[in-house]
């Protein structure tokens, strides 16, 4: 095996003081600065901006309509057309979150319950926001298809308890599915 050795390049005066890439910088930013005051700014129109940069409007302005189809948002638990719980605490979900912002603690149905499908459903689910990464792991293994990632973006709360989802108001944001949805029909 051939060692081959490489030169570096000498560098020139005006190189070695980087001026000419700071002057190059200054003329790129001054260029863009520019095309903002007239109004010419790529993506002012479809932004509803006022012209002086990209910047969405964000109370008046939202990105309901522009969110792509792959967009991935708040995960929610959904229920079937009978109001049951399609979770079954199988603690998929659990064990595949990445910053492990899931916890399920199992509960057992009576077997005199008319909904019992299956031997268990969560007594507590909590998805811990400050931490969910928004990756969509926890959708992509239920096997149930209990858990999904909504299209809402604008999840806040004054406080970190605030912002940990128990499993009633999991079930309001997430609603209810009719029907048994394969979500991966397309790829298929």
């Amino acid at each position: 095996m051939a060692i081959i050795k490489i030169k570096r390049p000498k560098l020139t005066l005006a190189d070695k003081l980087y001026l000419p890439a700071v002057i190059k910088g200054l003329f790129i930013t001054f260029k863009h600065a520019i095309r903002a005051i007239r109004g010419k700014t790529h993506g002012a129109e479809q932004f509803n901006s006022s012209g002086l940069g990209v910047t969405m409007q964000y109370p008046e302005t939202k990105w309901d309509d522009q969110l792509p189809d792959y967009y991935r948002g708040v995960p929610a638990l959904v229920t079937d057309e009978q109001e049951r719980e399609r979770c079954v605490s199988c603690q998929l979900c659990e064990f595949i979150c990445p910053p492990k912002a899931i916890t399920i603690i199992p509960g057992e149905i009576e077997s005199d319950d008319p909904w019992a499908k299956v031997e268990k459903r969560p007594k507590e689910f909590e998805i811990d926001m400050t931490r969910c990464i928004y990756c969509g792991m926890c959708e992509e293994v239920c096997p149930e298809q209990a858990i999904y990632l909504r299209d809402d973006y604008a999840m806040t709360g004054l406080s970190r308890a605030e912002m940990v989802n128990d499993k009633k108001r999991l079930y309001e944001i997430g609603g209810v599915r009719t029907g048994l949805v394969n979500k991966w029909n397309e790829i298929k």
